[in-house]
């Protein structure tokens, strides 16, 4: 009888040790997992901690009973792995009374999962510093709410920090959250996380960009965080969420091949550098579909993928193998649905590359209740697919699941184009978003439209640019996208800046549309034209280094209202009688005599995406 040995259970661990069991009844299969819960929804805990998920127990999917009932695994929890002895293929662990034991094994399977970074602060040990990572952190963290906690501090907004802020926020606490980074969730582009960073302003959350916390210092029991530019926060308690790095200590220790930044290093069936260990979750070295760069995923869904091939080929061979990762993910910010696949602008670097951008409804713009989503898919000049992020209330998911299929399946961007998507008007389009992200790209391909990307500078020798903008959009409050800091005890100040006075305090009217979502293109400041909803496009030409010094600004579209009260039903129609109509900007670019090079910046309809379909 062979003898598998399961080192970490929840995702990679507990799926490897099922599938094994329904490919080789009679194995004897041990799970040794150092917590107390074998397999938990360790994706819920933030709405554990908020209150949607109401019920301890509806995280726990499975107990040691039921996995001996209904499999036949051997599980012990709250038992530490110590040792891998390959040589003699054993494994030496420590039960919680404390006695250590050697189980050989003929297959061992390694899931330990990842340690949280903790950066090397003063004061990072405080008490009530916790990270949000297992069901006893959140059982401490919600009993610290329930106990009175009325001031959190989430240092991080990645994933997890933009989930707990969220949840800490709901469960009625004052929320700062800290990052870094230049923005909000570092890992999609600067343009879409604009749109992430003002809806925590919206739903009241305190958000500092591009600065770091200095010390956690201790006034009377209670953690006060210090950031470097010298903000000082004082809280209840503080959620650590700055990352993580591979627990691969054991497998360390035992000889396997790691990453310099101690990855476990495994092929496409997760066998590592010993014939008879596997590795799955994580820990373990991933190579991207896109970039190439050779790292941790750490996402369920590879997690679970990656047991299941070990499992196939610890049985015999023959099953799938491990895809290299799109890393393609999806978060909730309140009301707003953030999601990706594939690679950013950041993580592409110096490789040339093409962005479209699309900005439409959800569903049919006549039907009511349509939310914009913002769409952009990056591309190469041979039409690969290299990467696509979107934001928006509604629809957002059912997109970027689409591009991360077709990237997966090889398709070009161009593609895209003759999908076959279902249509109705209240759940899409008959030009569905990305079938118009794939009509821009095949005009960008065939040379039908010559694109000047908005992140990038124009040449004022060899450019003329084209300002269609009406009265009302050239008037329109400019927008600053670069670091900010808002606090909520200056909440009336920070609304002020959103466009919202006590006397409208929804953001109705103008000032909604001042603060609804932007669109990156720099434009020329000028003397508005006359025209109708910039439909007459009269509007002088000048040359851009004319302009050189005067500053830049970013315009906005007609927002999405979410959360509308009673009394702002009439406000609301209007806007769903708008819909259809939205303007969007569409950036052409013609050559003229001489060398140079017409832009035209215009406003075109909602069924329209930039660069004309």
């Amino acid at each position: 009888m062979r003898t598998v040995v399961v080192i970490g259970g929840v995702a990679g661990g507990m799926s490897a040790a099922a599938r094994l069991r329904r490919l080789d009844p009679s194995a004897r299969i041990v799970v040794v997992e150092q917590g107390s819960e074998v397999s938990f929804a360790n994706c819920g805990l933030p709405y554990f901690l908020s209150g949607e998920i109401a019920n301890r127990s509806d995280l726990l999917l499975r107990t040691p009973e039921s996995l001996a009932a209904t499999l036949g695994l051997e599980v012990r929890v709250d038992t530490l792995a110590t040792a891998i002895d390959p040589a003699a293929r054993e494994v030496t662990v420590r039960g919680p009374e404390g006695r250590e034991e050697r189980i050989g094994y003929d297959a061992l399977v390694l899931a330990p999962g990842a340690y949280a970074v903790r950066p090397p602060i003063p004061g990072i040990d405080h008490p009530r510093v916790r990270t949000l990572r297992t069901v006893p952190d959140a059982d401490t963290i919600r009993g610290w709410v329930q106990q009175g906690a009325a001031r959190a501090v989430v240092l991080g907004a990645g994933f997890i920090g933009l989930e707990a802020a969220e949840a800490l926020r709901h469960a009625g606490l004052d929320v700062s959250i800290v990052e870094a980074a230049p923005h909000v969730l570092p890992v999609i582009d600067a343009e879409l996380a604009a749109y992430v960073a003002d809806e925590l302003h919206t739903h009241g959350v305190d958000v500092h960009e591009g600065v770091a916390a200095r010390a956690i210092l201790d006034v009377e029991g209670t953690p006060v965080v210090e950031l470097a530019d010298g903000t000082v926060l004082p809280a209840d308690l503080v959620i650590l969420s700055v990352g993580v790095r591979p627990r691969s200590e054991l497998a360390a220790a035992a000889g396997l091949a790691l990453t310099e930044q101690g990855a476990i290093i495994v092929d496409d069936d997760q066998r590592t550098s010993d014939p008879h260990i596997w590795a799955v979750g994580d820990a373990t070295a991933s190579t991207h579909a896109i970039t190439g760069a050779v790292a941790p995923v750490a996402l369920a869904t590879p997690a679970n993928r990656g047991g299941r091939v070990a499992a196939d080929s610890i049985a015999g061979g023959g099953g799938r193998r491990s895809p290299r990762p799109l890393g393609t993910a999806v978060v909730r910010v309140f009301d707003l649905t953030i999601a990706m696949t594939g690679a950013s602008r950041r993580s592409l670097g110096d490789r040339p590359f093409h962005t479209v951008r699309v900005h439409a409804g959800h569903h049919a713009g006549y039907y009511p209740g349509a939310e914009t989503m913002h769409l952009l898919l990056h591309f190469d000049g041979e039409g690969r697919i290299l990467g696509a992020q979107g934001v928006g209330r509604e629809g957002v998911d059912k997109r970027i699941d689409v591009i991360a299929t077709a990237a997966r399946g090889g398709l070009r961007v161009d593609d895209l184009v003759d999908l076959d998507l279902s249509y109705a008007p209240p759940f899409g389009a008959a030009k569905d978003p990305v079938m118009m992200l794939g009509m821009i790209a095949d005009n960008v391909l065939s040379g039908r439209l010559t694109q000047h990307d908005p992140v990038g500078p124009l040449d004022p020798e060899t450019t003329l640019v084209l300002d269609v903008r009406n009265p009302g959009e050239w008037g329109a409050e400019p927008r600053r996208m670069g670091p900010r800091t808002h606090r909520g005890r200056d909440a009336r100040a920070a609304a002020r800046r959103r466009g919202v006075d006590r006397g409208d305090p929804a953001g109705r009217g103008r000032s909604a549309h001042r603060r609804s979502l932007r669109v990156g293109v720099p434009l020329l400041p000028g003397q508005p034209h006359a025209g109708r909803r910039g439909y007459r496009q009269r509007q002088r030409v000048r040359r851009l280094h004319d302009a050189r010094d005067r500053p830049t600004s970013t315009r906005r579209l007609p927002p999405d209202l979410p959360g509308q009260r009673d009394d702002q039903r009439h406000h609301g129609q209007q806007h769903e009688r708008r819909q259809e109509r939205q303007p969007q900007w569409q950036h052409d670019c013609h050559a003229q005599p001489g060398g140079r090079e017409l832009h035209l910046l215009q406003l075109s309809g909602a069924q329209v995406g930039g660069g004309g379909t």
